[in-house]
């Protein structure tokens, strides 16, 4: 016994260790203890009382204890808060507990055996109640094998599982688009994500996943599922391996892995994912995110989809295609579409009750709920049926039915709304079993025998109080008031006393223990029927997982397609065109989120066009702050990225030429936490554009050089605009405030000059946010400011400084001869003349004949130096 502590404390501080950097569930009865630091730490997180129990070490422990019948919503704030638990379970009953002492020849009163049955993660949540259900719960595995990357994803509520392999600067943007939850990876692997989970090196083996995946799926080889690398391999083996840890050795629903090829989807990096807000809005959550404005899906499984749809965009036209003709389709059928919502709307997540029930968390009415789901789904496989339909929706039909025999044993064995818990019985239907049946007619008229026993023996004592209890501990008894106890006591009434109460006195009788001991063996075999019946079950359940996840995935995209189509009606959305050539020819083009906006607020989005081809792919927009710029280069690359996802447009027309990769670089923001000030990254994030952009990506560029000097903001935009043109060769829209730039278009052949429309009416900035051609005039600035609330004063002052510098330049063409007079800068002007008038002096003074040419160049070094140092 580890210095001192109780047989108990001792038992936990074993389990303590081996739940590692856990919180410590310790399940103690009724409740679920936790002691020490996890105490401590849990009941801050849950805001619940912090008390002490016993000592340790001759100091008081603290503990902290949630309810088990309330755990989960516990569990789930733990979660949210970033928290790993362990769950210790009493894995024996206090009598066994007994038994086995007695049997080890030890003390009668022994303690109850305990062990961690299971830890809950982020990425291996499968209770319902701890899942968005309009949000995949991602976890994935990354390493490295010979400078690849292997990436395994797994989204265990479903069993769904993807593997693929990128270069390791594409990491962080594979990362990025899978939004996992967790992420496991090996010990001491340097280019794993802070927030990793370490694992062993030795359990991210290929050889270890391969054998892993042909002995779940009972393969020889794995060549029917795809072509898997080394790296896609061994990061599947680190994936199970962290699986069978979390669940102690029983693993989760895992379907058959999936090879995702690197090009098969848009790629987007971290940064062009955040700016456009695809998932998740500015502030967190989904509030004001792209998926918030398009989804109109009625499931959970169809929103889950959609998600992944705008997180991976397709890149071949031909799957494109397929998605558009079945949501052109479903726009068009009205009516059909309304039916089939309707009847989506009314099914269970078929998916999630399905990996509930194989990893064996699984209950009566997840059950009932794949049997209700399944059923659905052949009722809209006979809505569709007989219909000319296209090829997605074709595709989709057989895999809503098919489960026939399935549905019925399900039918037949369950009562209509199982319960949540199978611990009490009573879900198996009557008229399944006759022998159930049965008990339950014998437990039931044993009840109505306690009823008449109940009646008989207050007529027997005359004690119109008298009533049959029961409880957990006594079983059946018999209660009366105290005033009335001495009736029950007399020696031939065939009452034994049993137990004395404050105001109530308690009896045993032969007959009630006669009619007791019915019951409960009844009972006792009637639960365990049920239990039987319910394995039965889950067998079958278990032995049909591909074909039932088949037809979750089927509901899931017949929902996104119906939702997609609804989202067209409503909003008089477009279908797209998608040919393979560089051009970007849109119509009447509307951001769909700010329009969303607009429209709750009773106002109208002003659409405009944007037409990018080989000829002219690189527009340069200027205009004022707010006039519309950033959110018409973003309007643009979301329009991209819904049409490659496969939905229709918010556009009048859209011709979009194949994109291959979407990059965004627009607003300000830091990574302090990372030593990067704002001009870093948007330096950094640039620096990714003009390495990887090729010719079929679309880029959108809003104010490159902001975050620096003048001079230098207007020498990197430059640069940056001329490299996009001629070597990048891509699409771009390139929003700015340098006038300077429109140079450009003299010498850029595909550079055409494009500005937001604002006037100034009256003292006030009119700002139209319509897209026009030719450069803009003027940046308005200061006009913004004073719409900001800037006080008048400041205003006025800007306009006699912007007034000088701009006079400055009207007379010598250049910025920094207007500075002069203006007080800040008069001993910087001062200076320069002052150097100006001394190099001025020098060069006069030299007889250049007279200089050989040795000395001519030392001349020249010197003046050289010294125009550096006093510059």
């Amino acid at each position: 016994m580890a210095g001192g502590a109780t047989p108990m404390m001792a038992q936990y501080l074993a389990l303590r260790e081996e739940a590692g950097d856990c919180l410590l569930f310790y399940r103690m009865g009724d409740f679920f203890e936790l002691f020490f630091e996890d105490a401590k730490r849990a009941a801050a997180i849950l805001d619940i009382a912090l008390t002490t129990r016993g000592e340790h070490g001759g100091e008081p422990i603290p503990m902290c204890g949630v309810p088990v019948h309330s755990a989960e919503s516990y569990l789930a704030r733990l979660i949210r808060a970033g928290c790993r638990v362990a769950i210790a379970e009493q894995t024996e009953t206090p009598a066994e507990a007994k038994e086995r002492a007695r049997k080890e020849g030890r003390a009668s009163k022994a303690l109850v055996a305990r062990d961690i049955v299971r830890f809950v993660t982020a990425g291996t949540l499968t209770e319902e109640a701890l899942l968005e259900p309009r949000r995949a719960n991602v976890l994935a595995a990354v390493c490295d094998v010979r400078g690849t990357c292997g990436i395994a994803a797994c989204d265990i509520s479903t069993g769904r599982m993807d593997l693929e392999e990128c270069a390791p600067d594409r990491l962080g943007a594979t990362l990025a688009r899978l939004g996992a939850s967790e992420i496991v990876a090996p010990e001491g692997w340097g280019a794993a994500p802070p927030e990793i989970i370490a694992r062993p090196p030795r359990e991210f083996s290929s050889d270890a996943g391969e054998a892993k995946l042909r002995e779940i799926h009972g393969v020889a080889t794995l060549d029917g599922f795809g072509q898997f690398s080394r790296a896609m391999l061994a990061a599947a083996g680190g994936l199970i391996a962290y699986l069978d840890h979390v669940g102690r050795g029983a693993l989760p629903l895992l379907l058959p892995p999936r090879a995702r090829e690197g090009g098969a989807a848009l790629a987007m990096d971290e940064a062009t994912r955040a700016s456009l807000e695809i998932l998740e809005g500015a502030r967190g959550g989904r509030k004001g995110s792209l998926i918030d404005a398009v989804d109109r899906c009625v499931t959970g499984a169809g929103a889950r989809q959609l998600a992944e749809d705008l997180a991976a965009p397709l890149t071949e036209v031909p799957a494109i295609v397929a998605r558009l003709e079945a949501v052109g389709w479903l726009h068009d059928e009205a009516l059909l579409r309304d039916e089939l919502r309707a009847g989506m709307r009314a099914l269970p997540d078929v998916g999630r009750a399905l990996g509930r029930v194989v990893a064996g968390r699984g209950s009566p009415r997840d059950l009932g709920q794949l049997r209700d789901g399944l059923d659905g789904a052949r009722r809209l496989h006979e809505r569709l049926a007989g219909r000319d339909v296209p090829r997605l929706i074709a595709e989709l039909g057989p895999l809503l039915a098919g489960h026939g025999a399935l549905v019925d044993l399900l039918s037949r064995a369950l009562v209509p709304s199982p319960p949540t818990e199978r611990g009490q019985g009573g879900f198996i239907a009557e008229g399944y079993d006759a022998a159930l049946d049965e008990l339950r007619r014998t437990s039931g008229n044993a009840r109505r025998a306690i009823a008449a026993l109940e009646a008989r023996y207050r007529d027997q004592t005359g004690v119109a109080a008298l009533k049959i209890k029961h409880n957990n501990v006594l079983g059946y008894f018999i209660e009366v008031p105290q005033r009335h106890a001495d009736k029950l006591m007399e020696a031939d009434s065939g009452f034994s006393h049993r137990q004395t109460m404050a105001g109530a006195m308690r009896f045993n009788a032969v007959e009630l223990h006669d009619e007791a001991s019915r019951i409960t063996e009844a009972g006792a075999h009637a639960l365990a029927a049920e239990e039987g019946h319910f394995a039965a079950l889950v067998e079958a359940v278990v032995a049909a997982r591909r074909g039932i996840a088949d037809t979750a995935s089927a509901l899931a995209r017949l929902d996104v397609s119906a939702g997609q189509a609804e989202r067209a009606a409503e909003g008089a959305w477009t279908r797209p065109a998608i040919v393979d050539e560089a051009c970007l020819d849109i119509e009447g083009g509307r951001h769909p989120v700010v329009e969303a906006a607009l429209a709750a607020q009773g106002e109208r989005f002003v659409a405009n066009d944007c037409r990018l081809s080989g000829a002219d792919r690189l527009w340069l927009i200027g205009g004022p702050n707010m006039g519309g710029k950033s959110t018409f280069l973003r309007q643009n690359a979301l329009i991209v990225l819904l049409a490659q996802a496969g939905g229709f447009v918010p556009a009048k027309a859209a011709r979009i030429g194949l994109v291959d990769r979407l990059f965004s670089r627009v607003g300000a923001s830091d990574n302090l936490a990372r030593g990067r000030s704002t001009f870093m990254v948007e330096m950094v994030e640039t620096a990714a554009i003009l390495s990887q952009a090729t010719e079929r990506s679309f880029v959108i560029l809003d104010e490159v050089g902001r975050g620096t000097s003048t001079y230098d903001g207007l020498a990197l935009a430059w640069a940056v605009a001329e490299a996009v043109h001629e070597s990048n060769r891509c699409r771009c829209l390139f929003a700015t405030h340098y006038h300077e730039l429109a140079r450009l278009a003299e010498t850029c052949d595909a550079l055409s000059l494009h500005h937001v429309r604002a006037r100034e009416w009256k003292g006030d900035l009119v700002l139209l946010h319509e897209l026009a051609e030719g450069p803009a005039d003027r940046s308005y600035g200061l006009a913004v400011a004073r719409l900001a609330g800037v006080p008048g004063a400041v205003v006025a002052r800007a306009k006699a400084v912007l007034e000088k510098l701009e006079k400055g330049r009207a007379e010598t063409g250049g910025l920094a001869a207007g500075l002069g007079d203006l007080p800040l800068f008069a001993a910087a002007a001062e200076a320069r003349e002052e150097r100006c008038d001394t190099l001025r002096d020098r060069l006069c003074a030299i007889d250049v004949d007279s200089l050989s040419p040795r000395e001519a160049l030392d001349v020249l070094y010197e003046l050289k130096r010294e125009a550096g140092t006093e510059g």
